[in-house]
């Protein structure tokens, strides 16, 4: 098992960069990411939030080799990886070792490739987690305003530990239950990761944990690795396309945001 090295040898990134994990196969949204939205292949949309943030190269990780023409002929990057890779962290780290294989990048940027309404605020936040030594993962979740969700198995709630009116904490769980129980917020997780790239390697060498297969999300096991993943508290979630019904959605935000003066 690799371990991380002491966090007193660790320092602030110094050259991150944004890799974005995406391919065709989906249950209930299939092609997904050349869906148009506004004029435009989905993914590219996302890759055009990602080159808002103003981070660092924004690279497509693509599982099919029509994912990466839609990006190249859009003007971006992408690397084309195997297509069975079980999780989008194991596509951007394959992503990662073709695009750079003398390690220059030091921190790496998971956006998901079906966010194309993200703010390029929130990848800002989760990377600045890193500055602190012992931080492996930053991440971002959201106060749950709608009732519905506390129970929706499809939420995936943060448990974190933080004082209140902080605006970020340490994550102790990630569950689909409604958890801690009691009075209190819950919070939505959102996944958006900002990894070092040391604590990425790590995680990928190391077996799907018993929580991670129990609840099926992949961060327990950087957790029941004792790996830190600290949690910034954002206000909003982003708009995840995952059917028609979401995709319209987004059509909508992404129109009604380019007709505002001055864009």
């Amino acid at each position: 098992m690799m371990t991380p090295p002491p966090p007193a040898a660790r320092t602030a990134p110094r050259n991150p960069v944004v890799l974005i994990p995406a391919r065709m196969a989906s249950t209930r949204l299939p092609g997904k990411p050349l869906a148009d939205i506004g004029g435009a292949p989905m993914i590219v949309a996302v890759w055009r939030r990602a080159m808002e943030a103003g981070i660092g190269p924004v690279v497509v990780a693509a599982a099919e080799p029509e994912i990466a023409d839609a990006v190249t002929k859009a003007g971006g990057r992408a690397v084309l990886t195997r297509a069975d890779h079980p999780s989008g962290s194991d596509r951007i780290c394959e992503a990662l070792a073709v695009l750079d294989p003398d390690s220059h990048y030091d921190a790496v940027i998971n956006i998901q490739g079906d966010l194309p309404t993200l703010d390029p605020a929130l990848p800002r936040r989760a990377l600045r987690f890193l500055d602190d030594p012992a931080v492996d993962i930053g991440t971002l979740a959201a106060r749950i305003t709608v009732e519905r969700e506390r129970t929706d198995p499809n939420v995936v709630k943060a448990v974190v530990a933080a004082e209140d009116g902080a605006d970020a904490g340490r994550a102790l769980y990630f569950s689909r239950a409604t958890v801690p129980a009691g009075d209190g917020p819950l919070y939505h997780h959102i996944g958006l990761y900002a990894w070092r790239r040391d604590a990425l390697a790590r995680f990928i060498a190391l077996p799907p944990s018993p929580l991670e297969m129990r609840e099926r999300l992949e961060q327990l096991r950087a957790l029941e690795a004792g790996m830190r993943i600290d949690v910034a508290f954002v206000d909003t979630v982003p708009l995840g396309v995952d059917t028609p019904r979401d995709l319209a959605r987004a059509r909508e935000i992404l129109a009604a945001a380019t007709a505002k003066p001055g864009r």
